[in-house]
């Protein structure tokens, strides 16, 4: 069984949505016959490589909110991340472009090391203040889980697996992607949204127990980050 997650670094639904789907997996029965991509998915391709303004000024400008209801909402958002075992710090946080933080995740892919490199680049960009855009930055990130230096060097100097990211976010569209997290199984059934453990777990047994239709089907939606920006 092949599980792909379109997901962006910069997307708190998609670390919540990680941390929920890792209790499904550990909860599944066929858990040993399950292989996890993580498919490339930018939430604002535009982005800078770096957001001088804080995060709570962003939101409030980005949405006609005051600052107050834009730190009400990280606050709920910290919260919620909370109970999933994760610590956010908004306060912190330094929104920046993630193209290459995405190529450095097809890196780690190459050296069976993507799960582990998505994950301390999601952490360091939401509870660690990390600038993710910073080649300084990746290049320490990608060394502490055990990618070579001088490849993490030569893919940060050259445009190499931006096509795959460009690729990632075709099928994104081909699919219907719009949000993310977005979770699909064998490129039969899917759902958009961290779901909550049970709901992804069965999410599994459902893909396992069906025939592959012709497209994938998306089930309810979850809780996302959309790419008009909505939802985060």
């Amino acid at each position: 069984m092949h599980v792909e997650i379109w997901s962006d670094i910069a997307c708190p639904w998609c670390y919540v949505g990680k941390r929920r789907f890792e209790a499904a997996l550990a909860a599944y029965e066929h858990r040993d016959e399950v292989t996890v991509t993580w498919r490339s998915f930018e939430l604002d391709p535009h982005a800078p490589p770096q957001r001088d303004q804080a995060g709570a000024d962003h939101l409030a400008q980005k949405y006609g909110m005051s600052r107050e209801e834009a730190l009400a909402m990280q606050a709920r958002m910290t919260e919620t991340a909370a109970r999933d075992g994760l610590a956010f710090r908004f306060d912190i946080a330094r929104g920046a472009n993630t193209l290459d933080a995405h190529r450095i995740v097809h890196l780690a892919a190459a050296h069976d090391a993507q799960d582990a490199m998505k994950e301390r680049i999601m952490r360091a960009y939401l509870s660690e203040g990390e600038l993710i855009s910073d080649h300084a930055t990746l290049e320490r990130l990608a060394v502490e889980v055990g990618l070579p230096r001088d490849e993490v060097r030569a893919v940060l100097s050259s445009d190499r697996f931006a096509a795959e990211v460009r690729d990632n976010e075709r099928t994104a569209a081909e699919f219907g992607i719009n949000a993310v997290p977005f979770f699909v199984v064998d490129r039969a059934i899917g759902a958009s949204g961290a779901h909550p453990p049970e709901q992804l777990v069965e999410l599994l047994r459902q893909a396992r127990a069906a025939n592959p239709p012709a497209a994938v089907a998306t089930g309810a939606g979850g809780e996302t980050c959309a790419a008009d920006g909505s939802g985060c």
